[in-house]
């Protein structure tokens, strides 16, 4: 089969591996689309984990089962998340599906961007969702996204009623638009450096889209907030700078969620006192787990999330490299799949 194997920031090769073959409790799922996640193109995140066959959003279909496998059969079209949890350890209790052991060690084999991947038992029985039929291949592409959307604004806060930005309208930050819009949030606004992304966040729903280039980020926030500032702010960008930035345009009261992850010598200063008496809330949101994916799926399903809202480039397998490097320099991208012959694909942007 072939693979598109990861070898630094921008080097992404087409190489052949053999087929996995699944064991007992394991299934064998052949590719139809993966999207490239932000997190795939920041170098200092990728590089501590290449080599590898990159890609973690894969929807596919179910050819073969292992011994044991009762609960999906072949010729079910699958999203399968990449890590899965136990359910039984002390951060499973709480909730905190992320901080598990099981689910930081699993993974799928050999990864998203391969004509077939092997999904071991952890994974099939944890967070493996059937796929409805009215979900297309590229809206189930979308699952993982949402569902750290979806856990993302539930560690925020209250939506409903408050004024939420976004800083940074690429694929996350749209999709923190279309969920922060649907829950209810009073204001919704977006800041962004690229005017064709901020263009998008008013066609999904934003009530003001900031050209961050034009100013002052921050006054001009407070300008749209009738100089109260956002009660809710999610960082988008991997940067202090960003963080910074946030914590000047939260409200009093409010929340700053850090989406993305900075380098391990990142340091944040901060004034503990204006943090105190403010009583802003910085609050850590990584990836998601069974209960976000499976909302993020019934979000899709209905349509309030939908490939057609946020899919802007199409690859083959075979142009993979092409794909990277899109996704990770093209500014008018937003969403950057990978399809596989039968993909079936979404409607045509509205």
């Amino acid at each position: 089969m072939k693979v598109a194997r990861l070898y630094d920031y921008l080097d992404v090769r087409i190489e052949d591996e053999p087929v996995p073959h699944p064991g007992p409790g394991e299934a064998l799922v052949r590719t139809r689309a993966c999207g490239i996640c932000s997190g795939d193109v920041v170098p200092w995140y990728i590089r501590k984990k290449a080599p590898l066959v990159f890609g973690h959003e894969p929807v596919g279909e179910i050819v073969e089962v292992g011994a044991g496998v009762t609960h999906l059969t072949p010729g079910t079209r699958v999203f399968v998340h990449h890590h899965a949890p136990c359910l039984q350890c002390r951060a499973c209790r709480r909730g905190e599906f992320v901080q598990c052991p099981t689910w930081r060690a699993t993974r799928i084999i050999p990864g998203g961007m391969a004509e077939y991947f092997l999904v071991p038992d952890a994974n099939l029985a944890g967070d493996t969702l059937a796929l409805p039929e009215s979900v297309s291949d590229e809206d189930g592409a979308l699952v993982e996204p949402t569902a750290c959307v979806v856990k993302s604004l539930a560690r925020a806060g209250q939506v409903a009623g408050a004024s939420v930005l976004i800083i940074g309208l690429g694929v996350m930050g749209q999709l923190h638009v279309l969920l922060a819009r649907h829950l209810g949030a009073r204001q919704v606004l977006g800041a962004d450096l690229v005017a064709t992304r901020c263009a998008r966040a008013r066609a999904l729903g934003a009530d003001v889209a900031i050209d961050a280039s034009a100013g002052d980020l921050a006054e001009q926030v407070l300008d749209a907030t009738a100089g109260e500032g956002a009660e809710i702010v999610i960082v988008g960008p991997a940067t202090i700078e960003a963080l910074e930035i946030g914590l000047r345009c939260v409200a009093r009261g409010g929340a700053v969620v850090q989406f993305m992850g900075t380098p391990p010598d990142a340091r944040l200063q901060l004034s503990t006192n204006d943090l105190y008496f403010r009583e802003i809330r910085l609050v850590p949101s990584y990836s998601c787990g069974p209960m976000e994916t499976r909302a993020a799926l019934r979000y899709i399903a209905e349509g309030i999330i939908s490939a057609r809202h946020v899919v802007t480039h199409r690859f083959p397998l075979a142009a993979a490299g092409d794909a990277y490097r899109v996704a990770a320099e093209d500014k008018t991208s937003i969403k950057t799949l990978v399809t596989f012959g039968e993909a079936r694909t979404a409607a045509t942007p509205a």
